[in-house]
């Protein structure tokens, strides 16, 4: 569901691969000699630094401190950066470490990274297809085992260049392989726990021909009876129900294989029952149990119900649950046996129930109470992109979900759901608008804090997308064969038109007041001093949200248009284009730290850090000063401009004329920038200042910069001939370097915004007067689907909803060619501002690292300190 920024911007220096820990060196040679000679070749044209690895290893290994700083550090690819459990006191929360696999043009060499530079994968600064220089490395021997050792990578540089052909896949002939370091037997997913990983994990074991003989088997009410009384049980003949997603319980001090579990709920003729798949047996047999297979098992132990577990909503609520006990199935005390029985091979005198299912359409979920389990179907209109959430504070576990919408015909409202990672990689990775979405198991949400009813995944949920719909057992359902039929009628054009992929998605909003946002806990233990926002930026890892609360003052507004942005970013991307990797201090902004060589290629992770002193001030009396003198000028290019971000030069309206003949609406109202340029008002056409902030800008102590918005913060329109580039953005980097053929020259800057004309910067000053963040309020609106975002979710906030209803105006007012109706900043969202000005107001931030330096800071909701202990919104 990013280690924060640690400064927004770097000082001249070439950025350092700082904090991380070193791996070991294991050679892999190219499987075959016509690969090997290919690898070579490639390495030669990449200039001839073929073996360079083997060299640094060489070089370390003969050095007598068992390390070295070549002296012409060697450039290299990162085919795979994969992590597992590391060795820390049993107190301790779990910490991992990392293994990098690196390529040189000829082989491929697995290290380990210095723990202090863990942050650097954290933060996604060090991902698969990174050009990297080793400018330090050691070698450390495990003392515990006879020969061997393994390479550790202590300094790092950024190097220039895309990643090479010859940093493909490793060979699958030399996986599964085993961490680097400690007694860890397999590695994890990068980015969370409860994914299966590796090539350790098997996939469809094909069904076996079994001859079942009905006599020697027991069912489940009478194991229930007996189960005390025995040791050794007769086989048993189930089906499956309900599939759990993974459990990895791993701590250091458990010296076990594979700390997995997984929960079933399996059935017979006489009841339902939990079944317990343990350790070495999930790799094997976790992907082959799917709901609706029938399994036939021998020598399973039985054990007393865990009694905290979670359980599914039965489709047949007259079926018996026998919830005292469970079967558990183990690699060993006793060896289960386990048998998948075809589906062919399945008797009706056997009397096993079929998989029933609770559907539902959209038209009757508004009816169903708080937290009741239901099934859904639909087409999906809008996919989020990926986003971690931290399972416990300072914890390096993450929850990994997206948010979802789809609609299904019976209702104007889609489906949201909240999707978290239900152990299918392979699906939730391919979501993509168009698709035929299924949910099983979700959880109706009505208590929360939006007004709007939305659907979560439950321990117990699985998803299914097209592609994987054959053979499952809920397309025999009523409610699905229904669904299908109203797709038949629909329009393909007309449905896409509507789909929307990736970007800020602002769900569920806070809700009406700051007590409630607080919920149960003490308004102290909510809000957070604004000067330490630097710290939860700093903190925050790749794709983490987090949403905090700042008490501040609302100083200064800034509108920013996406034509100003893409003009202020070198090669037209809408924000400026990150020129460092810097992990120093995150209150200075990148326009205040770097110079005039600032669009010289950094070479380097990590710079020399800023001070504090070195910052803000000159740059922020400049952009005040700087707004009304550009006003005319950039109200006139921002009329230029906008047809073209949005449409391309050729767009015509609903009337034939062409949209930029109708854009010049300054540029024969020179009065116009009279007005806008009123001392007194302290506004522009496009900001605004309080008084306040015009006497304590150049006097603060601290200024946070965080009012920049990225690519991967827009929501865009959904492409199908490019879905694969568009799920690749949006979904996490991987583990394993994709091959370069595989992917697509397109940019993502290239794809139609849902939200083309710009965004607000909004200034908080701390209520102390000495310390201030520019954050962004991001007006999202899609004319094609306006139940997308929930614009009532902010009409009792005045100033977000003024700001937002004004950009849905422009938006409607570009396209139909009258973009002089709405100003940026209009006398309505000037009027909201000056009710607040100079007053405590409460601000809630949505922050995400977008990975490197890029960490998203919005502006979510405002409330109104009425008097102490009194909090009310706006």
């Amino acid at each position: 569901m990013t280690a924060g920024s640690r400064g927004p911007g770097s000082c001249r220096g070439r950025p350092r691969l700082s904090p991380g820990s070193g791996g070991l060196s294991a050679v892999m040679q190219d499987p075959t000699p016509e690969r090997a000679e290919e690898s070579r070749a490639a390495a030669s044209a990449e200039g001839g630094e073929a073996f360079s690895l083997q060299r640094v290893f060489e070089e370390v290994q003969g050095s007598s401190q068992l390390s070295a700083a070549p002296a012409e550090p060697p450039a290299v690819t990162v085919v795979a950066v994969e992590r597992y459990l590391a060795q820390t006191p049993p107190a301790a929360p779990p910490q991992y470490w990392y293994d990098v696999t690196l390529a040189d043009g000829a082989r491929w060499h697995r290290c380990h990274l210095a723990p202090r530079l863990n942050g650097l994968v954290q933060r996604a600064r060090l991902r698969a297809g990174t050009r990297l220089r080793l400018t330090r490395c050691s070698y450390r021997y495990d003392e515990r085992r006879l020969n061997r050792g393994f390479l550790c990578l202590e300094g790092l540089e950024r190097a220039g260049g895309t990643a090479a052909a010859t940093a493909g896949t490793p060979p699958g002939g030399h996986r599964p392989l085993q961490p680097l370091r400690g007694d860890n037997r397999h590695y994890l997913p990068l980015w969370n726990n409860e994914d299966p990983y590796g090539d350790v994990w098997v996939p469809d074991r094909p069904p076996v021909q079994v001859d079942v003989d009905v006599s020697k088997l027991t069912n489940l009410g009478h194991l229930e009876m007996t189960w005390r009384s025995r040791v050794h049980f007769h086989p048993l003949l189930v089906r499956i129900l309900h599939k759990s997603r993974l459990r990895y319980y791993g701590k250091p001090e458990k010296k076990m294989d594979m700390p997995y579990q997984a929960y079933f709920e399996v059935a017979d003729g006489s009841g339902m029952m939990s079944m317990v798949l343990w350790n070495s047996l999930c790799p094997e047999w976790y992907h082959s149990m799917k709901v609706g297979t029938v399994l036939l098992l021998a020598k399973y132990a039985i054990k007393s119900s865990y009694p905290f577990k979670t359980h599914p909503t039965p489709g047949d609520s007259q079926m018996k649950r026998f919830a005292t006990i469970e079967i558990c199935l183990n690699v060993r005390d006793p060896p289960t046996e386990i048998s998948i029985i075809p589906e062919e091979m399945v008797k009706p005198e056997w009397g096993l129930p079929e998989v029933k299912y609770r559907f539902i359409t959209r038209s009757e979920l508004d009816d169903l109470p708080h937290n009741h389990s239901c099934d859904v179907i639909g087409l999906v209109t809008f996919v989020g992109r990926a986003e971690r959430a931290r399972k416990r504070e300072h914890s390096e576990d993450f929850w990994l979900y997206r948010w979802a919408h789809a609609i299904d015909g019976t209702s104007d409202q889609p489906f949201i759901l909240e999707l978290f990672a239900t152990s299918q990689p392979d699906v939730f990775e391919h979501i993509h608008p168009m698709t035929y979405l299924v949910c099983t198991q979700m959880r109706v949400m009505t208590e929360n804090p939006s007004r709007t009813v939305y659907l979560t995944t439950s321990n117990e949920s699985q998803i299914f997308i097209t592609g994987w719909h054959k053979g499952q057992p809920y397309t025999k359902d009523a409610k699905v064969k229904n669904f299908i039929q109203w797709t038949k009628s629909q329009s393909e054009a007309d449905q896409i038109k509507k789909t929307v992929i990736g970007g800020y998605y602002p769900f569920p909003r806070p809700p009406d007041s700051f007590l409630k946002y607080c919920k149960n806990n003490e308004v102290e233990s909510v809000l957070k001093p604004i000067g330490e926002i630097g710290k939860q930026i700093e903190e925050l890892h790749y794709r983490e949200h987090k949403r905090i609360a700042v008490q501040g003052i609302i100083s200064a507004i800034r509108y920013i248009s996406c034509s100003n942005a893409a003009e202020e970013a070198p090669g037209g991307e809408l924000v400026q284009k990150d020129t460092s990797q810097s992990l120093g201090s995150p209150s200075v902004s990148k326009e205040d730290c770097v110079d005039k060589g600032k669009n010289e290629e950094v070479k380097s992770f990590l710079g020399p850090p800023c001070t504090p002193g070195e910052h803000q001030h000159q740059a922020l009396l400049s952009k005040g000063s700087s707004a009304k003198r550009k006003t005319t000028r950039r109200v006139r290019r921002d009329a230029e401009h906008l047809d073209e971000y949005q449409h391309g030069p050729s767009v015509q309206d609903k009337n034939g004329q062409a949209v930029s003949d109708s854009l010049q609406f300054c540029t024969d109202q020179e009065e116009m920038s009279n007005i806008a340029e009123t001392e007194e008002t302290g506004r522009t056409c496009d900001s605004w200042q309080s008084d306040l902030w015009a006497q304590v800008k150049d006097k603060l102590m601290n200024y946070f910069h965080h009012s920049k918005i990225f690519p991967e913060s827009i929501p865009c329109k959904f492409d199908y001939a490019h879905k694969d580039l568009l799920m690749q953005q949006y979904n996490l980097h991987a583990a394993v370097h994709q091959p370069i053929e595989a992917r697509t020259d397109k940019n993502i800057n290239e794809f139609k915004s849902t939200n083309g004309l710009g965004y607000y910067e909004v200034t908080v000053l701390g209520i102390n007067h000495d310390i201030a963040i520019d954050v962004a309020f991001l007006p999202l609106f899609c004319p094609d689907n306006p139940h997308l975002f929930q614009l009532e979710d902010i009409q009792n906030d005045t100033l977000l909803s003024c700001m937002s209803c004004i950009s849905t105006c422009q938006q409607n007012n570009a396209s139909s060619g009258r973009l002089h109706d709405t100003f940026p900043l209009s006398d309505e969202i000037v009027k909201a501002a000056k009710e607040l000005d100079g007053k405590h107001v409460i601000c809630i931030l949505d922050m995400c690292h977008l990975g490197d330096d890029k960490v998203e800071v919005f502006l979510s909701k405002i409330y109104k300190t009425v008097e102490p202990g009194v909090l009310d919104p706006v």
